[in-house]
């Protein structure tokens, strides 16, 4: 494939994730059910109610909000970390308050996993007679640990038992802040045997903000091998060929994945819950969610609900049996998620993709990751310790950097040789083939010796982008005139659009890259591409957050001075220009042989 294509091919590949990223922006809101806030006892810290019924076909692709219980009672267990708040209808665990994570950047109040939701999570929805809207006895409560206590049919004894982790936990993923263990107790209370079916609810998860697209809102499971996801747009339907009439894909109300669950996970962009029983689950079924919309967001705020099956329990006369598991409400920190036992690390998607997994993100993310966290620790300011990190890994890739660089500058110096050989061997280009490469021979240059730093630094850079999008601790964290790291720097709005700096930072020291790296000749029209080649990179990635755009600015500046170095070095490799003969009088001897007749 020649140059043209090859610079075709990424072009259309650019083009492609800005339709993308662009669709996702602006696509227009999808009808919804009007969402009102309820009154009561929910109303701060509960769930929303639908005007509309349950059984209306305008709500029948989503799962329906739980219903406001005015005499719930509430009991709150509390550490350093969360505040739980669990609710006797389903005996389960209504919301969880993060105190180190704030709701908005503006208030002190801190974020809710499950504010808003279908159901308490851990409410059984094993029967329609036996779920959250179950009003349990409060059997017992101490300042770590709840139980509830109910009757069914008069034939099962239900005991549910909750206990946190006091303090600030531990530093082993079995004891952390975050985790809530879990009972529940079965017992027979007939002469006969029973069979029960058995389904937790995991939580109810939406956008957190009027930038977040749902990109990394779904559910994931792990089977004890493989993650596997399930996404929003999986439930929505609709997709290109559906667009080209190719395929009909109808939304759907519920997606459905069985198989063994050695953990289960509800999640957004920073946030998440995930359920690791005892014994894998038998599978899981997700639907969507209509929620109250976010100032600010045009878009309709559709989340998603999870719930985990678990196997069936028959119970012989007079027998029981007790289900536990573990519970994590929190944020997504790669080094607490890291410590758990049965790879709930992998929640962070850093192998996502193909794409991801082909540039070992998997493992090169979670080093970044580490890398940053020493830095922050060492400095004490998320932007600093980016800056540090660029810094470090465009130390590490210098000699690639260096090598590269030097021969393109061989490169752009034999250009003239080289036109001079299209055009003597034009029609013979076998011929001319052998004379180039004859001629890089002779002037120490490799003609791949450009790609090298592209292959060592886009895995670098893909891995910081995936780490850097679900990073929770860069969250609201300050920078210069920012904000929040994790989410544009906008620092206002001309004609409706975001006026964000460090994008346009990063764009210009790719313009002035483009003047001071050596280039080959090359035609008028990639010529021309190129030079929009920092304007498109640009409008890629002017949303994307203030983090990245900072690496990209300080790796930029870093090549800047690098290129400016090397363009005034010598090249010691280059071949000495030959002296000219001359006589013993020192004059230079002309060649007067003349040449011979064809």
């Amino acid at each position: 494939m020649d140059k043209k294509n090859t610079l075709i091919g990424i072009l259309l590949l650019i083009a492609a994730i800005a339709v993308m990223r662009y669709g996702q922006q602006v696509a227009p809101p999808q009808p919804a059910p009007e969402i009102t806030r309820p009154t009561g006892e929910n109303q701060a810290p509960g769930p929303a109610q639908s005007t509309l019924p349950e059984s209306s076909p305008a709500n029948a692709a989503f799962a329906a909000l739980a219903e406001t219980n005015t005499d719930a009672s509430i009991v709150t267990l509390a550490n350093d970390y969360i505040t739980a708040r669990f609710t006797n209808y389903g005996g389960a665990l209504r919301d969880v308050a993060l105190k180190n994570y704030n709701r908005t950047a503006e208030t002190p109040e801190p974020y809710i996993f499950n504010q808003v939701h279908t159901a308490p999570m851990l409410a059984l929805n094993s029967l329609a007679a036996l779920g959250h809207r179950t009003r349990y006895e409060l059997a017992s409560t101490t300042d770590t640990e709840v139980v509830y206590r109910t009757v069914f049919e008069n034939r099962v004894e239900i005991t549910r038992r909750y206990r946190i982790v006091p303090g600030a936990g531990a530093a082993d993923g079995k004891n952390d802040p975050y985790r809530i263990h879990h009972e529940t107790t079965l017992r027979n209370l007939t002469d006969h045997t029973t069979t029960l079916p058995l389904t937790l609810n995991l939580g109810t998860t939406a956008l957190i903000s009027a930038t977040d697209v749902g990109l990394y809102l779904n559910v994931a499971t792990y089977d004890g091998d493989s993650t596997h996801v399930i996404e929003r747009g999986d439930l929505e339907g609709g997709g290109l060929l559906n667009w080209l009439g190719l395929r009909n894909n109808p939304p759907k109300s519920e997606l459905a994945r069985p198989g063994a669950t050695t953990w289960a996970a509800v999640k957004n962009q920073f946030f998440t819950s995930i359920y690791t029983p005892s014994q894998p689950g038998a599978g899981i079924a997700v639907r969507r969610v209509e929620l109250p919309p976010i100032d600010g967001n045009h878009r309709a705020n559709t989340g998603l609900t999870a719930t985990m099956t678990l196997d069936p329990v028959t119970l012989a006369p007079a027998a029981e049996t007790t289900h536990t598991g573990d519970l994590y409400v929190g944020p997504k920190e790669y080094a607490r998620l890291s410590r758990f036992e049965q790879r709930q690390d992998k929640v962070m998607q850093y192998d996502r993709y193909f794409f991801n997994r082909i540039f070992f993100s998997g493992y090169i993310a979670p080093l970044m990751y580490t890398i940053m966290n020493w830095m922050h620790g060492f400095v004490g300011n998320w932007g600093l310790a980016i800056i540090l990190m660029t810094l470090l890994l465009k130390t590490i890739t210098l000699p690639f950097t260096l090598a590269a660089s030097r021969s393109a500058k061989r490169m752009q110096k034999i250009q003239p040789e080289m036109q001079a050989l299209r055009a003597k061997y034009k029609d013979n280009p076998q011929k001319m083939q052998r004379e180039t490469m004859d001629l890089f021979k002779k002037h120490r240059v490799n003609p791949m010796g450009g790609c090298l730093p592209i292959f060592i630094t886009m895995p670098l850079f893909i891995a910081f982008f995936i780490m850097l999008q679900g990073t929770a601790e860069l969250r609201y964290q300050p920078f210069l005139w920012t904000g929040d790291l994790s989410a544009p720097d906008t620092i206002a709005r001309l004609f409706g659009l975001p006026l964000n700096i460090m994008p346009l930072l990063m764009g210009a020291t790719m313009l002035i890259q483009m003047r001071l790296v050596p280039s080959p000749t090359v035609d008028n029209a990639q010529m021309k591409m190129m030079k929009f080649m920092p304007v498109i990179f640009t409008l890629i990635c002017y949303n994307f957050s203030c983090a990245l755009a900072l690496y990209s600015t300080i790796n930029g500046l870093f090549t800047i001075a690098q290129q400016l170095i090397v363009n005034r070095l010598k090249d010691p490799a280059a071949p000495a220009t030959p002296a000219p003969r001359t006589d013993l009088t020192g004059r230079p001897i002309i060649n007067v042989t003349p040449k011979k007749k064809n």
